[in-house]
């Protein structure tokens, strides 16, 4: 049972340390929007938004205001547009898309996600059609995000797929110049794609979830910070250990996930539908003081990107991890620290100034929850050493039988070192070398699969 009076004693967390719900998102099934006509779809997933997405936000407000916690973005999560579109012809897709958005914006939903498909054993009609039609459908709305998941632990990499990521994402960043190639940031390359992801660009209504439900992404690395700040400021130097650190950060998450676990409970009520997950990320913002690399930085490593860097993250996600799984009576999404570079000061200061690369940053995605994140490139960087790029990051998650993910932004007009922003929770950091550029050609161009590991065979 969660009682009230947990959630009044974090009142200096929520004012002085950057506590909020970072996302209640609205898992919904589209299937039944599906008809032979688009336009006759379109007017079905308008009329069906409408209707959940007002409770939503009334819901949320409620549960807002009477516990004085932050709820930044209400979100819906739709059904992979995949399936619901299947039969439908590029131009098609792109009609859905102005759909999602129209209803979105009419409602005040902050995003909405699920233009998206499963492509990890092999492309059909529908989700080539889908994705030909990403460019246009993600530069042309405000609110509607995008992902493809293209390789998983028990079918391999899908490496046609990941070829065609390549193309997309260099297209998408082309068709939003204007925009520093922001339609880029609203697009996510998936390996073992959770259905029950609160956070955008990458969230989804899964085909195995019911037919509504509530999910919640709390956040709080300055929660983290500070109490670590605490620790080390009442120990005499020296006697602390990793292990005492880490029993730190576990007590905090557990606080912090109990806050988004009564959240949560309370919006899934009042709108009669289940609550389904509480994911416990640390997401950052561009604000001061609210930022993972910040924890890093306090865990001992004093420029980020310095060797030693993926162990200290290993040691954060995995405290965060175990201390947040007690909090909640259903863990899910992505669940421990996210790396995002624009979103993260922290770290894009470490850009900046050289300390931390891409190379460095695929590392140190082998132990953390999501994988390489917000990261600008140069907007002349090919498209198959893009997709080389993502082809890395799948090995790692379909190997490690993790989720993995990559948001490139190729910002066209920009080379290495010139500086980008997005605005608002995107924030803003240095465009990155990406070394070796036009190098991988070859190795992209044989496409077919690279085969799923062994040990997934075991059941």
């Amino acid at each position: 049972m969660i009682r009230s009076d947990q959630i009044l004693k974090t009142a200096a967390m929520i004012q002085e340390q950057h506590l909020d719900v970072r996302a209640v998102t609205l898992g919904l099934n589209l299937l039944d929007c599906h008809s032979e006509s688009v336009s006759v779809t379109c007017d079905r997933i308008r009329s069906k938004l409408r209707v959940h997405a007002v409770r939503l936000i009334e819901a949320c407000a409620r549960v807002s205001e009477e516990y004085a916690i932050p709820i930044v973005n209400k979100r819906i999560a739709v059904t992979p547009m995949a399936y619901v579109g299947a039969g439908f012809l590029r131009d098609d897709f792109v009609t859905l898309g102005q759909a999602l958005d129209e209803a979105a914006e009419e409602v005040g939903v902050d995003f909405v996600g699920g233009f998206s498909a499963n492509a990890e054993s092999g492309l059909g009609l529908s989700d080539l059609n889908l994705v030909a039609a990403l460019p246009e459908t993600l530069s042309r709305t405000r609110r509607v995000c995008g992902s493809v998941n293209v390789a998983s632990t028990r079918c391999g990499v899908n490496m046609d797929a990941v070829r065609l990521m390549g193309e997309t994402v260099r297209q998408l960043g082309w068709r939003s110049a204007d925009q520093g190639g922001f339609a880029a940031a609203k697009f996510v390359v998936f390996a073992n794609q959770p259905e029950d992801n609160p956070f955008m660009a990458g969230a989804i209504h899964g085909v195995g979830q019911p037919e509504a439900i509530i999910n919640v992404g709390v956040s709080g690395p300055g929660v983290v910070a500070r109490a670590l700040e605490r620790l080390v400021a009442s120990r005499p130097a020296g006697s602390l250990g990793l292990q005492a650190l880490a029993d730190e950060i576990k007590r905090t998450a557990f606080r912090v996930t109990r806050s988004g676990e009564l959240i949560g409970v309370h919006v899934a009520e009042l709108m009669g539908v289940p609550l389904s997950i509480v994911d416990l990320s640390l997401a950052p913002t561009p604000a001061p003081g609210d930022s993972v690399g910040e924890i890093i930085r306090l865990l001992g490593i004093d420029a980020i990107g310095a060797p030693g860097s993926t162990a200290a993250l290993a040691l954060l996600n995995d405290a965060v991890k175990k201390g947040g799984a007690f909090a909640s009576a259903s863990v899910g999404g992505l669940s421990g620290a996210f790396i995002p570079v624009s979103e993260d000061a922290e770290l894009a200061a470490a850009a900046a100034q050289g300390a931390l690369s891409i190379e460095k940053l695929e590392a140190m995605t082998s132990v953390c929850s999501v994988g390489l994140d917000m990261i600008p490139i140069p907007g002349e960087t090919d498209a198959e050493t893009i997709a080389a790029i993502i082809a890395d990051e799948m090995a790692i998650g379909m190997v490690n039988g993790k989720t993995t993910a990559v948001r490139l932004i190729p910002v066209p007009g920009k080379s290495a070192g010139e500086k980008v922003s997005f605005g608002g929770l995107f924030g803003e950091s240095v465009v990155m070398p990406v070394l070796n550029s036009g190098r991988s050609g070859r190795f992209i161009r044989f496409g077919g699969k690279i085969p799923a590991p062994i040990h997934s065979l075991r059941n």
